[in-house]
C-alpha cells in the first residue's frame, strides 16, 4: 500500500514508519517537526526507496491538499498529535488546535481526495487515539470499544473530540475510517518527558526520580513496536467504521514500573547504591486518572492480534536501548520543557 503517516517523526509514528517501510509499503512521512519530533527516529529507513519525508502541518489545508494530490495514498494513518497530559494542563490551546482543528482539516482534505479519486472502496483513514478518552477506572473493570467517553484532561478531551469527528465524517460523508485506542506506550525513541524515559535518565544522572503521589496509578503498558504491528494489522484487516482497543495486557502501578527499571539498571549499569534510593514522591498532578485498563478481546478475536512483548522483556529492551543510544537523548535535553516539572499551572 501507499501510506501517508502523519506524525511519523514522533515516538509511535516513527515505529509505524519503520515497520511499514520494512514490510514493503510505500511510506510518506508527514510531520511538522514540533518539539517532540526527531528525524533521527527514522534514520534507519531514511534512505529506503519506498520512503519519503515531507515537513508540513496538518492544520494547513492547502498543504494537505497538495500532499494528497501528489502522492494519492491508499491510506492515511493519522498519528500526529500533542500527547503530553502535563503540557496540556499548562497550555491547552495547542492541544485544541492540533488535535481537534488539525484532525478536522486532515479529514476534509482526505474526504476531498477520496471523492476526487472516485470514492475507492479500498481507501482508509486510520485515526489513532488513546484509552484516556474513556476516563478513569476503579480497582476493577476494563475499557471496551463501547465504554462511554469521559475525558478528564485537556489532552484526553481533545483526543475524544477528534475521535468524534472521525466517526461523524464516516457516518455523514461515508469516509472509510477505522479507529484505534491504545494504552500507554513505551520503548525506543520515547521522548524524554514521559514516565519511563524520565526514570531511566534521572536514574543515570543521579537525580531524584520523581513519582507522582504515591505511585499507585495503574496503566496498561504496550511496547511501541507491538503497537505499530497492531496498527498495521487494523489497517489491513479492520472493518470500516469499527474501532479497536489495543492493549499490552501488562497492567502495573507506576511505582512498580519505577522499581522494575531501577532493578534493571542495578544489573546493567551498577553503581555504589541501589537506584531505587533516588525515588522521590512529589505532589500529584491535577486530575490524575487512577487506572486505565484495556479489554483487547475485539482485536484478538476479530483480527487475531495480541501483544508479543511482556512488560519485563519490554522494560529490559527499553533500558538497554537508552544505555546504547546516549547521543540520541543527549541531543534532546535542551528542548523546551525537558527535565522540568510541567502541569502545575492549574
Amino acid at each position: 500500500m501507499k501510506l501517508i503517516v502523519t506524525g511519523g517523526a514522533g515516538f509511535i509514528g516513527s515505529a509505524v514508519v519503520r515497520q511499514a517501510v520494512r514490510d514493503g509499503h510505500e511510506v510518506v512521512n508527514l510531520d511538522a517537526l514540533t518539539y517532540a519530533a526527531c528525524l533521527d527516529n527514522v534514520a534507519s529507513v531514511s534512505d529506503a526507496p519506498n520512503y519519503a519525508f515531507i515537513e508540513a502541518d496538518i492544520r494547513d489545508r492547502a498543504a494537505m491538499d497538495r500532499v494528497l494530490a501528489e502522492h494519492r495514498p491508499d491510506a492515511v494513518m493519522h498519528l500526529a498529535a500533542e500527547s503530553h497530559v502535563d503540557r496540556s494542563i499548562d497550555g491547552p490551546g495547542t492541544f485544541i488546535e492540533t488535535n481537534i482543528t488539525g484532525t478536522y482539516t486532515l479529514l476534509e482534505a482526505a474526504r476531498a481526495h477520496w471523492v476526487q479519486a472516485g470514492r475507492p472502496e479500498g481507501f482508509r483513514f486510520h485515526h489513532i487515539s488513546t484509552d484516556e478518552v474513556f476516563g478513569s477506572l476503579g480497582e476493577t473493570g476494563q475499557f471496551t470499544e463501547t465504554t462511554p467517553y469521559d475525558p478528564r484532561s485537556p489532552y484526553s478531551a481533545s483526543k475524544a473530540a477528534s475521535d468524534h469527528l472521525v466517526r461523524a465524517w464516516h457516518e455523514t460523508y461515508g469516509l472509510p475510517v477505522v479507529l484505534t485506542n491504545c494504552s500507554n506506550n513505551y520503548g525506543p525513541y520515547h521522548f524524554p518527558e514521559k514516565l519511563i524515559p524520565v526514570v531511566i535518565l534521572n536514574a543515570l544522572a543521579g537525580r531524584p526520580i520523581p513519582v507522582y503521589g504515591q505511585g499507585l496509578n495503574v496503566r496498561d503498558w504496550l511496547y511501541v513496536e507491538d503497537h505499530a504491528d497492531a496498527l498495521l494489522t487494523v489497517l489491513a484487516k479492520g472493518a470500516v467504521g469499527r474501532s479497536y482497543n489495543i492493549g499490552g495486557e501488562n497492567e502495573a502501578r507506576n511505582i512498580d514500573i519505577v522499581r522494575m527499571i531501577c532493578a534493571i539498571l542495578d544489573e546493567k549499569r551498577p553503581k555504589g547504591t541501589p537506584y531505587a534510593e533516588q525515588i522521590s514522591f512529589v505532589t500529584d498532578r491535577p486530575g490524575h486518572d487512577l487506572r486505565y485498563a484495556i479489554d483487547p478481546a475485539r482485536i484478538r478475536t476479530e483480527l487475531g492480534w495480541r501483544p508479543s512483548v511482556t512488560l519485563q522483556e519490554g522494560l529490559e529492551k527499553t533500558v538497554q536501548w537508552y544505555l546504547d543510544n546516549e547521543p540520541w537523548w543527549r541531543a534532546l535535553q535542551a528542548r523546551a520543557g525537558v527535565g522540568e516539572r510541567l502541569g502545575v499551572k492549574a
